[in-house]
């Protein structure tokens, strides 16, 4: 059963697993389970994804229950009224806060535009040799992505050398290898934590959080990061 964070007569929210996919899609693959077939069956009625989020992403995915609410969230989205908060854990220490504005080229082969700002919350470092060092470095930040392009947190965060633990596409695989040899750990630590919103019928200002699940909490752990606002 997903976790549903809001429901009105318009709008569904899920907290969405790692490693579902929201729908079919020629650039993410094949699988067995989709959130909009999942969810359609849970509530009984169709749903309209107004956003998605990676395959490996966790957290808040809104869906609405009509195509009316779908043209008027999507217009929201379009124009940028929507806030979108993340969670990452990042191999490094990063800087304690920053923009990042770096064009991406999507699927298509087309470069857009794109702007990231992150701030660091949380600093680690363990007792876990890696190459030349004694010890790895790690940082919780939260990010705010400005736009919205095709894995954009993961190639932002891989551009200034301090990408996403666990990420395979984008991230660092030797690192990876070591969590997953030592710790038996390969979670992509990426979670859509909260979105904000102003609903399209009552115009009230609606926030939605997402709690991290215990694959991430477990990475929080292992690094001393204290996590209770998220969990």
């Amino acid at each position: 059963m997903l976790e549903i964070l809001y429901r009105d007569e318009h709008l569904i929210a899920i907290n969405k697993p790692s490693g579902l996919l929201v729908h079919k899609s020629f650039y993410s693959g094949e699988a067995d389970t989709y959130a909009i077939q999942e969810l359609r069956k849970q509530i009984g009625q169709k749903v309209f994804p107004v956003h998605r989020l990676d395959r490996k992403t966790s957290g808040v995915l809104l869906f609405t229950l009509d195509k009316d609410t779908l043209r008027m969230m999507s217009t929201q989205f379009e124009e940028k009224k929507v806030e979108k908060k993340y969670i990452a854990i990042l191999r490094g220490w990063a800087k304690e806060e920053e923009t990042i504005d770096y064009d991406l080229v999507n699927e298509n082969e087309v470069k857009q535009n794109a702007v990231t700002y992150y701030k660091r919350l949380q600093t680690s470092e363990i007792d876990l040799p890696f190459l030349k060092y004694q010890t790895s470095r790690y940082c919780l930040v939260e990010a705010i992505p400005e736009t919205g392009r095709f894995h954009q947190l993961r190639k932002h965060f891989k551009h200034i050398l301090h990408p996403i633990l666990g990420c395979r596409k984008h991230g660092c695989n030797k690192q990876n290898k070591l969590w997953l040899q030592t710790f038996g750990i390969n979670k992509m630590t990426l979670h859509a934590h909260q979105l904000v919103f102003t609903h399209p019928v009552s115009n009230e200002r609606i926030t939605v959080n997402a709690t991290i699940d215990d694959e991430f909490k477990k990475v929080g752990d292992l690094l001393n990061f204290d996590l209770s606002k998220y969990s």
